[in-house]
């Protein structure tokens, strides 16, 4: 048996145990005795989240991070599954092992357990751990991280760590992956395991989430190319093709974050690609100049009953030079979408309105 089949047989089995433990089975009948009305869940995803850092030195936001959200929650807590992509473990008193040689170019951070608290307080329930910060603080740390969003109440996702949920009557799973393979990350180099993954994912689940983090990084990285792309020397994956290669096993959604940047949206045989979600919230140590401080949140509808989707929302947002989101009336980063999507996306099947926001699917 290959490792990650032994993981995800592994996992599967939890998650029915958890299942019976936690009342997802009543929650089953119930569902079949009284039939949900709406055939919709949806979905509210964005990009890269990095709270503030205790390391090198102890740079956390004004009031310990209370209201780092407060210009944005109100529009995270419409959907019935709220996603971000968690750069960084959430550890007390941390003391990174990542960056074996200090350089400009390798990045750690350490954030407070304490500010699970702001994620659940924003309203989100899914965050992926699987990135290039997942061992910033070794095994340790982000098994620390694991266990302190799921005392939140927040589900965590990478590799054999699978988010389970129960949505409007369906099972829903969201998978984890990366451009570096671990225990903790799926890897979006090997497209015939993901594949495979995605296909056992599907055939025990309604409704399959796959989140990735991969791409070139940087104000350059905007652009979409079918390629095997490098940043720094390191293999960061062909994302188009991974992307279009785990709908084709049964993926239902894809959200990719990594860049930094904000890419182009694809619709895909009817379900939705987004190919970076840029910088979300970013405490003063990343660079939000130019495109990297262009934000979006994105909301959409997916129909339960084939996954497909439906119709969705952009709000664009900017970050203030400390890295918070607020929202932007001018819609720049909408525009920036909208743009990209028509360069990079040779398909005319969705429809980015720079005015409203809205997604419309087109075919």
């Amino acid at each position: 048996m290959r490792a990650y089949d032994k993981g995800l047989s592994i996992a599967a089995v939890s998650a029915l145990s958890l299942v019976l433990v936690s009342g997802f089975l009543q929650a089953q009948l119930i569902e079949q005795e009284n039939p949900a009305t709406d055939s919709f869940i949806t979905i509210v995803a964005v990009g890269d989240i990095m709270m503030g850092s205790t390391y090198p030195s102890n740079n956390l936001p004004p009031e310990d991070g209370r209201g780092i959200f407060a210009g944005v929650q109100e529009k995270l807590r419409t959907g019935d599954i709220v996603f971000g992509n968690l750069e960084g473990p959430l550890v007390d008193n941390g003391m990174p092992v990542k960056c074996k040689i200090k350089t400009p170019q390798c990045f750690e951070f350490v954030t407070p357990t304490r500010y699970a608290g702001h994620l659940k307080d924003a309203g989100f329930t899914v965050m992926s751990i699987a990135n290039n910060h997942t061992f910033d603080c070794g095994v340790t740390g982000i098994e620390n991280t694991i266990n302190t969003l799921r005392a939140s109440g927040i589900e965590a996702t990478g590799g054999t760590t699978l988010a389970r949920m129960f949505v409007k009557g369906k099972y829903v799973a969201v998978a984890g992956f990366s451009f570096t393979l671990s225990d903790y990350a799926y890897s979006i180099h090997d497209i015939d395991m993901a594949r495979d993954i995605v296909g056992k994912l599907k055939e025990e689940n309604d409704i399959v989430i796959v989140s990735f983090h991969g791409g070139a990084e940087g104000k350059s990285a905007t652009r979409l190319s079918n390629i095997n792309e490098k940043f720094l020397g390191e293999s960061r994956g062909n994302v188009m093709k991974f992307s279009r290669s785990v709908i084709d096993a049964g993926a239902d959604l894809v959200l990719g974050h990594g860049p930094h940047v904000l890419r182009a949206l694809e619709v895909y045989k009817g379900k939705l690609i987004a190919y970076s979600l840029g910088n979300f919230q970013t405490y003063s140590m990343f660079n939000v100049k130019g495109p990297s401080g262009l934000s979006v949140i994105l909301s959409i509808r997916m129909d339960t009953k084939n996954g497909q989707f439906t119709d969705g929302t952009l709000i664009p947002l900017k970050l203030t030079k400390d890295g918070i989101p607020e929202i932007d009336p001018s819609g720049e980063a909408t525009k920036l979408v909208k743009k990209l999507t028509r360069q990079d996306i040779k398909s005319r099947a969705l429809t980015v309105d720079e005015t409203t926001g809205s997604l419309i699917k087109t075919q």
